[in-house]
């Protein structure tokens, strides 16, 4: 049996993310590839990141990892008050894992990843409820209303647009109001002007929550949005610098 998963709420005193040192390693042990090659990274709450790198840097891992979704070879890691690696850190199973992500983290992905045999409002609701929220159905309705979909709330995701279907999936991930949101080129699959609106949707959302916002994109325009920018290449932090937007 593994043991509990340590709990440190998250507080303003506090980074959202902490990585030291931090590997990840795929293969087995004839072929191993090396894909995080020794990550630093102190992230204080409430602040918005860019990541910014080439194809195949590392960017998607990074973000996997320190989201919970994938599994750290070495270093340590502490992200929204949960341990996810490091020394006295327990094995977390997959279950484990998802639990210590419900709550705390909201994830955006530019595949939307909607069921399709939920409705808009039953792929918001259906997360809160398991995570033992309470009125989770009032709460994924407030949050569709929040992002334009009050009317659309019984569609399927067919018969939604692709921004449409990304205003629900950031729907869903900002309904917990978690305190760190990581996004992996969320207008990736959009066309530029739906892409926009996105953008500014997502950057409007996390402010009136005060939660910290990770944002992986190929865009330096985009990237400039952010209080901070980061570069990644070849599994390093190679820049680490102020963007445009004030602290």
């Amino acid at each position: 049996m593994t043991a509990p998963i340590p709990d440190t709420a998250a507080s303003t005193d506090h980074p959202a993310i902490l990585a030291q040192g931090l590997t990840l390693t795929l293969g087995n042990t004839r072929a191993e590839v090396p894909i995080l090659k020794g990550i630093d990274l102190a992230v204080p709450a409430g602040q918005t990141v860019a990541l910014l790198g080439p194809s195949g840097s590392g960017k998607s891992s990074l973000m996997a990892v320190l989201s919970g979704l994938e599994r750290a070879t070495g270093g340590s890691l502490e992200v929204a008050g949960a341990h996810f690696a490091g020394p006295g850190a327990p094995t977390l199973s997959e279950d484990q894992l998802a639990a210590a992500r419900r709550g705390r983290i909201g994830i955006v992905l530019q595949a939307f990843h909607l069921l399709p045999t939920m409705s808009a409002l039953e792929n918001v609701a259906t997360p809160l409820e398991l995570a033992g929220m309470d009125d989770a159905f009032g709460r994924a309705r407030a949050e569709l209303e929040a992002v334009g979909l009050g009317h659309r709330i019984d569609h399927y995701p067919t018969q939604l647009s692709g921004g449409e279907q990304q205003r629900v999936a950031i729907a869903r991930a900002l309904a917990p109001r978690p305190a760190l949101i990581f996004a992996d080129e969320p207008t990736g699959n959009l066309d530029s002007t739906t892409g926009t609106d996105i953008i500014r949707l997502l950057f409007d959302r996390r402010a009136e929550s005060g939660a910290t916002l990770f944002l992986i994109t190929h865009d330096p325009a985009l990237a400039e949005k952010c209080q901070r920018v980061l570069e990644l290449a070849d599994g390093r932090i190679i820049s680490d610098r102020a963007g445009a937007e004030p602290a």
